[in-house]
């Protein structure tokens, strides 16, 4: 710490300046373990505090480490050692011996230099023995008479309890109202708040006591014996307990106090050591009564949390299973679907080609072999494209395209589910109807081509296809390349299977 820091530099000083035969000042450490609860009695309030005492007053005192402020603070009271009377003791010179303290008294009586410079005889060495008990039984005497004014000081400290009165209220009572110097000093200590005005009711009240022109007595100076913490009310016995009360409470303020904590006897330290431990160990047990509580809890959360994460999990994996089930029974249901569609289509086949002779009305295309059995049932222009080594068969009867059918043709179309072929023919059926309707003036959007890949793939093959578009209004030219919308055709009619489109489109 600084008081450690600081103590070679002090030493330094202190050795110059008690080789200086001109200083008449003595150096001294004292430790706060030493003085204990004395340390109050010096007002200590920072360490290292270095105090100047001339004849047991102090005169000046430096708090903190400031070498210059010492040496300042020394000159300042001057301290000068008195060389006609030979330095006192503890001064700052070294110590003559008896032979030499005589040779220099005998030179200032006018002995002269050679006398001193003669060998000391038998009587010299008695009287320099006589004079050195003298100089001891008198420093013996003026330390006990030091010790006794010091302790006497200490007890008798007063000051005057009118030094700090307002010296203008004073005037005014004394001079403009006439009261007497005493009467006014005692108003206004005694008086409401030191001014004029509480001054003059307090005399008011008290003219006629007996002891009214009595002198005022001096006050006893009280001394800080201890420290109080101004946030908490607790009284400190030293610098060491309100450091230590400081660091463990975080309390910053401090003022002295009066007050004296007397020190505890070893029995009421041993209680209090006990009552500490009974303390701490009752602290100890509440908390670990709190830890095993905590962990109760904890368990209780961790378990419940467990059984609501498991409970979660088999929800999802149930979940889950009766999606797949689900899933599995559709796929079912749609591969079922798809291969009663196949026996129909295989049973239509051999009827046709029995009735053919063992032929089918087909062509081979660009995408492969296409029979015609599953493109139309009805139809205009039914057959044509087909090879002249066919036989001519008998004409059937084609039934009209009627809008009454519109829905039912919207069903076939619908009915087929594999690989999704009918969605994509509700798609391109459902772009032809929209363009119709939301462009009823381009003409472009009035014919359809019947030899692109998009129709031959994805409105041909399907029965029902042409049959609705047919319906709308669609009619099919001479050539059978192209699909034109006629004049006549009903434009609500337009909508309302736009509409149904839509519908189906979006339930596919």
């Amino acid at each position: 710490g600084p008081c450690k820091a600081s103590k070679p530099a002090l030493e330094e000083m202190a050795d110059k300046y008690t080789k200086d035969v001109t200083k008449n000042i003595s150096f001294g450490i004292v430790y706060e373990h030493n003085l204990q609860d004395s340390i109050h009695s010096y007002n200590v309030r920072a360490f290292p505090t270095y105090v100047l005492i001339v004849n047991q007053t102090e005169v000046d005192r430096i708090e903190g480490v400031n070498m210059d402020g010492i040496r300042q603070m020394i000159e300042k009271a001057g301290c000068g050692a008195d060389l006609s009377a030979g330095q006192s003791l503890g001064g700052g010179s070294t110590p003559l011996s008896a032979a030499d303290a005589r040779a220099q008294r005998l030179a200032k009586l006018g002995g002269g230099a050679s006398s001193s410079t003669k060998p000391p005889t038998e009587d010299d060495k008695e009287d320099t023995k006589m004079e050195s008990e003298k100089v001891e039984e008198k420093s013996e005497e003026n330390e006990v008479k030091d010790v006794e004014m010091k302790d006497a000081e200490t007890e008798t400290a007063e000051k005057d309890p009118t030094v700090g009165l307002d010296k203008g209220a004073l005037e005014t009572l004394t001079g403009s109202m006439g009261f007497s110097l005493i009467r006014a000093q005692k108003g206004l200590l005694h008086g409401n708040g030191g001014t004029v005005e509480g001054a003059v009711e307090w005399l008011m009240q008290h003219q006629d006591d007996d002891d009214i022109d009595d002198p005022i007595p001096l006050k006893p100076v009280e001394k800080a014996q201890s420290y109080k913490c101004n946030e908490c009310g607790k009284v400190l016995s030293n610098m060491a307990n309100l450091e230590l009360h400081a660091n463990k409470t975080g309390h910053s303020d401090f003022e002295e106090s009066t007050q004296t904590v007397k020190p505890m006897t070893p029995e009421e330290k041993a209680k209090k050591v006990e009552e500490l431990k009974a303390l701490l160990k009752a602290k100890r047990e509440e908390r670990e009564n709190k830890e095993k509580v905590d962990d109760v809890d904890r368990e209780k959360q961790r378990r419940f949390m467990g059984k609501e994460m498991a409970k979660t999990r088999e929800q999802m994996e149930s979940e889950q299973r009766k999606r797949e089930a689900l899933k599995r029974k559709k796929e079912k249901q749609e591969f079922k679907r798809e291969r009663e569609r196949l026996r129909a289509e295989l049973a239509k086949d051999k009827a046709e080609r029995r009735a053919h002779q063992g032929k089918l009305s087909s062509k081979l295309g660009v995408d492969g072999y296409k029979p015609d059995g599953i493109q139309y049932d009805v139809g205009e222009g039914e057959g044509e494209g087909e090879g002249e080594e066919q036989a001519p068969q008998p004409a059937k009867p084609k039934p009209k395209a009627s809008v009454a059918k519109i829905d039912e043709y919207i069903q076939k179309v619908s009915s087929y589910r594999a690989g999704g072929d009918g969605g994509k023919c509700l798609k391109i059926l459902f772009a032809y109807v929209r363009n119709v309707v939301d462009n009823p003036d381009e003409d472009k959007f009035k014919t359809i081509n019947m030899e692109n890949k998009a129709f031959k793939a994805k409105v041909k093959p399907f029965v029902g296809a042409k049959q609705l578009l047919m319906a709308v209004g669609f009619k099919q030219n001479e050539n059978g390349d192209a699909l034109h919308l006629r004049e006549d055709a009903d434009p609500e009619v337009l909508a309302a299977t736009k509409t149904k489109l839509e519908t189906a489109l979006n339930a596919y």
